[in-house]
């Protein structure tokens, strides 16, 4: 399994064009963040080369190998699946291009799934790093058309703007007649989950409920939008697409339904809008009615046409990249990844004053139950932490590979080793070695268990559950303070047992969650602390 790894130079060699340099920028206090330059090859030759091999995370990341026809279109969808993209420059005569992302935390999340799945432009494997600028700051007079493309692009994914003739879509969008989409995918070797759907068509506007269920032993789904617009710019961008690579072909229609109505909150069902509905015990998630409907519609379209495995890829098509995001979500695992996959992690450049086989245990196993964790003896800035599945693996290494703990940043990577081996009876190895075999505290022992539905990259927004009533905002703020960081904000969830906080970076979070995950706040409470994906 080390081969997914090794053939990809992602974010450990900076890139031979990074001093931004020359007439192309602007004033360093310019306000251009969403506008968008494409340099052609006599510009590019005011871009020094300067070989740094820090590769510290940035929001900038520098693209490599770019085949020579390619479009800002193709390169900005690249990025999208991750967050907002908020400028781009393109290097044509180098074959190169700089992205910028709104966050950092979304260009971790693009590097990291790309050094797992090989981008690919135009069949042609390319290469992405972080770059050494923290932001482009670019001159928007010198191509007007490469600022349309971006804010064509921004208006797809925020859906607030309807597309008409822009160089994302040919075709104008026309009203559609209902905000429901019918979807079936095709070809479909990996699982694709509710969660998937959800994280892949959110990009296109915000989506209120899904219903999915098999039919004719094939996954269907009804995704209700907020908005017909959306619904139309999703089945523009999406149809026809792989949501991984040749396979599990998106096959979108417009319902005659115009409201769905989901009785049920659970894998098979949810309404976003009503959070409190029950989850049903595996209760029909489907309403009767819908069902009769739903038949009547099925009949009429006949069979759907079978994808052509191979003929399309995620990366390779400019709009599919939206489909990409059901990876970067990391609720399932990557292509080629079985369930059965290698399970033990390589962790390296550990902080090794700090680091214990426990902190390990808690930060990994946020995205998988952690069976067992050795630091190595002779180079104890190194750890192997073995999963209880590939898929955990996986998942720990896309979301922790880059992120800061105790100050370091860490590196993660697929071991060779398939196990971890215990020390032998009566061997002393200091502690290092460490059993969390039965550990209670894992998150993923109970099959169906929400926790699957709440996997999410590292955030300076915590989750916190199982407070009990006694305590109160002030005793929260005041522990987690003390963990070393800032206490940004905090609100509590209406019944007080749940709340947000939030920390002032991504690493002060990573840090509060290794020391306060499991704490005991009195009362038989052991206080739950998770990533989540709102901001207060």
């Amino acid at each position: 399994m080390d081969g997914i790894v090794t053939d990809v130079t992602v974010g450990v060699k900076r890139g031979s064009d990074e001093l931004l340099s020359g007439s192309v920028l602007s004033s360093p206090n310019s306000n251009m963040s969403s506008m968008v330059v494409t340099a052609n090859g006599n510009d590019s030759k005011k871009f020094k080369g300067e070989d740094k091999m820090d590769g510290a995370p940035s929001r900038v990341l520098h693209i490599r190998k770019l085949p020579g026809e390619v479009t800002e279109t193709e390169v900005i969808a690249l990025g999208l699946p991750f967050g907002k993209v908020t400028n781009i420059l393109m290097l044509k005569g180098k074959n190169q291009a700089f992205l910028e992302l709104a966050t950092e935390e979304a260009a971790v999340t693009m590097v990291n799934y790309y050094s797992a799945v090989t981008p690919h432009l135009r069949n042609q494997p390319i290469y992405i790093q972080y770059s050494n600028h923290k932001e482009l700051k670019t001159d928007n007079t010198l191509n007007q058309r490469a600022q349309a493309v971006l804010q064509a692009v921004t208006a797809v994914q925020t859906a607030n703007t309807p597309l008409s003739g822009t160089a994302v879509s040919e075709s104008a969008v026309t009203p559609a007649q209902s905000p429901v989409l019918r979807i079936i995918i095709d070809n479909m070797y990996y699982p694709v989950t509710l969660d998937v759907l959800h994280q892949i068509f959110t990009k296109f506007g915000a989506v209120l409920k899904i219903i999915t269920f098999t039919k004719n032993n094939q996954f269907q789904a009804l995704l209700q939008y907020g908005d017909p617009v959306n619904a139309q710019q999703a089945k523009l961008a999406l149809d026809g697409q792989n949501i991984y690579n040749a396979c599990c072909t998106l096959r979108i229609d417009f319902s005659k339904l115009v409201n769905l109505n989901v009785k049920y909150n659970n894998d098979k069902s949810r309404d976003y809008t009503r959070p409190d509905l029950p989850s049903g015990d595996g209760q029909p998630a489907l309403d009767p009615a819908i069902a009769a409907a739903f038949a009547k519609e099925t009949s009429l379209l006949g069979l759907p046409v079978a994808a052509v495995p191979g003929a399309l890829s995620p990366l390779a098509i400019p709009n599919a990249a939206a489909a990409a995001a059901a990876a970067a979500a990391g609720r399932v695992g990557m292509p080629g990844v079985s369930a059965g996959g290698n399970t033990v992690l390589l962790v390296s450049n550990l902080n090794e004053e700090m680091v214990t086989p426990q902190s390990l245990f808690t930060l990994f196993g946020v995205y998988g139950d952690v069976q067992r964790v050795k630091i190595l003896y002779n180079k104890k800035d190194s750890a192997l932490i073995q999963m209880a599945d590939g898929h955990q693996s996986q998942l720990a290494m896309n979301h922790l590979n880059g992120q800061k703990m105790y100050g370091k940043i860490i590196r993660v990577t697929l071991s060779k080793h398939q196990t971890v081996q215990l020390p032998r009876e009566g061997l002393d190895d200091q502690g290092l070695t460490k059993d969390f075999g039965n550990s209670p505290l894992h998150r993923f022992k109970k099959p169906g268990s929400k926790n699957f539905q709440n996997i999410f990259p590292p955030s300076a927004t915590l989750h916190l559950s199982n407070i009990p009533p006694s305590v109160a905002e002030e005793d929260l703020r005041t522990l987690f303070a003390n963990t070393g960081g800032t206490v940004k904000a905090f609100k509590f969830f209406q019944d007080h047992k749940m709340a947000l906080l939030q920390m002032a970076t991504v690493e002060e979070a990573i840090q509060a969650l290794i020391d306060l995950h499991n704490y005991n706040l009195g009362e038989n409470h052991h206080l739950r602390v998770s990533f989540s994906k709102s901001t207060i």
